[in-house]
């Protein structure tokens, strides 16, 4: 198995993080051979100062956290994170339209976006927010129209996503196994599948890439690359399906 850090996107995504903490993830993530910074949609062009000559890629957000902007709202963020410099694109579908099954609605607007980052030279993400859907055929659906309509990587969750458990209180969404699984199942082979929100440990993240997932968005980075340096190696890819 690769390096972890190869398969991450570190995410610079809460509310309360500054300019000062997107040098230090760059400059981390760019020390570490990251897959990308994952940034708020105003950090692009910074992040792309920060990381100019690494190997490690600008992402952005679009329609972040929940999905509701207007389809033409989320194609004019998409042309203009990439004029800014990201390269790749994690967009979040309209959940309410999906769990509707307004299917003609979720591939006209995930098409709109991908059209957007084709012209920009960038790929996309999509975001299905899994924890806010219980129908796995709905996500089935999601991962085939995704394939369809040019998205590169199916994604599981926002890391903002909640639900009411029984205490009433709120618990965060994110990547399950069933749901890697299940995306893994539903994809081709030429598709990633990104596992996102609450992977913390290094066990967490090569189970989840057993599984089949592809990429890793975390903000948990340079915890992961640490407790890699002190533990005994990974299987090879040789022994893994994926």
């Amino acid at each position: 198995m690769s390096s972890i850090a190869q398969y991450i996107d570190h995410a610079v995504l809460h509310p309360t993080q500054t300019d000062d903490d997107l040098r230090a993830a760059c400059e981390m993530c760019a020390d570490l051979g990251a897959a990308s910074v994952c940034v708020k949609p105003y950090m692009i062009p910074l992040a792309a100062e920060y990381l100019a000559g690494s190997r490690t890629l600008v992402s952005t957000v679009i329609g972040f956290p929940h999905g509701g902007a207007a389809t033409e709202t989320k194609a004019a963020e998409a042309t203009l994170a990439c004029r800014q410099g990201a390269r790749e694109l994690d967009m979040v579908i309209n959940v309410g339209r999906a769990l509707a099954r307004e299917w003609d609605y979720v591939e006209m607007e995930i098409r709109a976006v991908v059209t957007a980052a084709q012209h920009g030279g960038a790929i996309v993400k999509v975001i299905l927010e899994t924890g806010l859907i219980p129908d796995d055929e709905i996500k089935r659906t999601l991962c085939q129209i995704s394939e369809h309509s040019g998205a590169a990587f199916v994604k599981t969750s926002t890391g903002f996503g909640y639900l009411k458990g029984p205490d009433g209180k709120l618990i965060a969404t994110g990547a399950t196994e069933h749901d890697i699984r299940l995306m893994r199942d539903a994809c081709g082979s030429a598709m990633g599948v990104k596992a996102s929100g609450g992977i913390r440990t290094l066990a967490e993240a090569r189970n989840f890439i057993a599984l089949g997932a592809t990429r890793l968005g975390t903000s948990a980075t340079q915890s992961l690359v640490a407790e890699e340096r002190n533990s005994p190696p990974a299987p090879s890819d040789s022994q893994s399906d994926y």
